[in-house]
C-alpha cells in the first residue's frame, strides 16, 4: 500500500514501522506534544524562511503567522497519507501523534512514517469519510491544533487550515492522476462535512474551486503585511462559497 500512495507525490509518501523503541534518524512526532522547544524551535524556522523571503529580520513577522504557517505544513503531511488510503483503497489508517514517526527536515515533505497496522475497510464512502475523520480530527490533528493554538491562534484559522488540507490533499490526486479526480474530490467534499471541518470551507458557487472561511495568515509575513493571498482565501474575492452536505 505504501508504494501505490506514495507514487501520488511526496506529501502522501510514507513508510511502516512496527512497535519498539525509536531508532535514529526517526524521532516520534509526539515530542511536539511532549516537548515544547520542538514545536517552538519548528515554528521559529518557520519565522526565519518567512523574514528571509520578504528581506527582513526573524521579528519582523508575527510568531502567530509563522505558527499557524507551521501547523498548516504539518497538518497536510499528517493528514493526506491516512486521505490517499481513505479515497483510493476504501481503508481507514488510525493512527494518534505520539505513534507516528518523523525526519524533522525543514519544510512540509519530511519523512514520515506511520505504524504497520491493518488499515480497516469501510465499503460505504460516507462511513469511510466518518470513520478517517474520527481516527483524524479526533487524533493526530487535532493534538496538533491543541499544541499550536498556544501561539496565540483561534480555532478558526486552525481547523481552516486543515480544511485547506483536505483540499490540498484532493487537488494533488487529480493534479497527479486526472483519472481520480473525481473521486479525490468527491471525499474531499465528504471529509470537509465531518465536525471539526463542517463550515469550515466548501465549494464555491459555481464550482470552480474550493474557499475556507477563514485566513491562514501568510500575507501578513510579507513587508507592510502585504503579501499575496492564497488562492483558496476568505479575503479574496471569488463566487460566494456555499455550505455543501456530502453526497449520499
Amino acid at each position: 500500500m505504501p508504494e501505490r500512495i506514495a507514487a501520488l507525490g511526496p506529501f502522501f509518501a510514507f513508510e511502516t514501522h512496527a512497535p519498539g523503541p525509536v531508532e535514529g534518524p526517526w524521532r516520534s512526532m509526539g515530542e511536539l506534544l511532549d516537548e515544547p522547544s520542538v514545536l517552538r524551535d519548528r515554528v521559529a524556522a518557520v519565522r526565519g524562511y518567512l523574514a528571509a523571503g520578504g528581506g527582513q529580520p526573524a521579528e519582523a513577522v508575527e510568531l502567530r503567522v509563522a505558527a499557524s504557517v507551521t501547523q498548516l505544513g504539518l497538518a497536510s503531511r499528517l493528514l493526506s497519507p491516512g486521505f490517499a488510503v481513505a479515497a483510493l483503497t476504501g481503508a481507514v489508517l488510525s493512527y494518534g501523534l505520539r505513534d507516528a514517526r518523523w525526519q524533522p527536515t525543514p519544510g512540509s515533505l519530511f519523512p514520515l512514517s506511520l505504524p504497520d497496522r491493518t488499515a480497516a475497510p469501510v465499503a460505504d464512502p460516507a462511513e469511510r469519510a466518518a470513520r478517517l475523520g474520527r481516527e483524524l480530527f479526533d487524533g493526530p490533528i487535532r493534538e496538533l491544533a491543541a499544541a499550536t493554538g498556544g501561539f496565540a491562534l483561534s480555532p478558526r484559522i486552525l481547523w481552516g487550515n486543515v480544511a485547506s488540507a483536505v483540499n490540498g490533499a484532493a487537488s494533488a490526486i487529480a493534479r497527479t492522476e486526472p483519472e481520480l479526480a473525481g473521486e479525490a474530490r468527491e471525499f474531499a467534499d465528504r471529509l470537509l462535512e465531518q465536525p471539526p471541518l463542517r463550515g469550515a470551507g466548501g465549494r464555491t458557487d459555481d464550482g470552480s474551486g474550493f474557499r475556507r472561511r477563514s485566513c491562514c495568515l501568510i500575507y501578513r509575513a510579507a513587508p507592510d503585511r502585504a503579501g499575496a493571498l492564497c488562492g483558496d482565501c476568505v479575503l479574496t474575492s471569488p463566487p460566494r462559497t456555499r455550505a455543501r452536505s456530502a453526497p449520499s
